[in-house]
């Protein structure tokens, strides 16, 4: 991989950096990662994107196809991080691509971990090995989860036993893509990617 397989936003005044992944069903430019990415770069942050390489496939052959192993999958981050990270750089994904973030963030040590909507047991599932790495993790991660995700409900979540290094900034009626009911909060997904996008930048502040 190299750069130009990324999209790469203009580099931020402050030197604010994120690496953004993808979640496992849509590309580093479906609308929801690019809504984001905006927001953030509006923010003078500036944003990396990449693909894993089941996804980049699919975007030369139009095949869908389920991701990688984890093996493959986390050295992508790796490969990724040494390709563009320093020492102040944030690595952050949505689901999938936060959680290979957090299982790789003690060995890269980038400044902190970004989770948007956390996949902590599929569907209707158990969580099983999901969270034994989370309990002990030494780098900060932040993660922003729906209260309603399908994936980790509030209640579900502050019943698990979590690092103290793990902050929750929670999203009332969110799904897994922090999408609310509008009928429920008055709130759209675009409204609370703006809210994600003020968290983002606070805690990189």
């Amino acid at each position: 991989m190299n750069k130009k397989d990324l999209i790469i936003s203009k580099k931020s005044k402050s030197n604010k950096r994120i690496i953004l992944a993808h979640g496992a069903g849509a590309p580093m430019d479906h609308d929801w990662m690019n809504s984001l990415s905006d927001k953030l770069v509006s923010r003078d942050i500036q944003v990396i994107r990449f693909e894993f390489p089941y996804m980049a496939q699919r975007r030369v052959d139009g095949k869908k196809r389920p991701p990688n192993t984890k093996k493959i999958l986390l050295e992508t981050w790796k490969e990724v991080f040494e390709l563009c990270a320093d020492s102040e750089t944030f690595i952050a994904g949505k689901s999938m691509g936060g959680r290979m973030a957090t299982l790789m963030a003690d060995k890269l040590t980038p400044k902190g971990v970004i989770c948007l909507g956390f996949p902590f047991h599929a569907p209707g599932k158990d969580v099983r090995d999901r969270i034994d790495h989370l309990k002990n993790i030494k780098t900060k991660v932040h993660i922003l989860q729906g209260t309603r995700d399908s994936m980790g409900t509030k209640d579900e979540v502050l019943g698990y036993d979590l690092s103290k290094n793990i902050s929750l900034h929670w999203f009332e009626d969110g799904d897994h893509s922090l999408k609310p009911r509008k009928r429920e909060t008055g709130k759209t997904l675009e409204d609370y990617l703006e809210l994600a996008a003020d968290r983002i930048e606070s805690i990189m502040s």
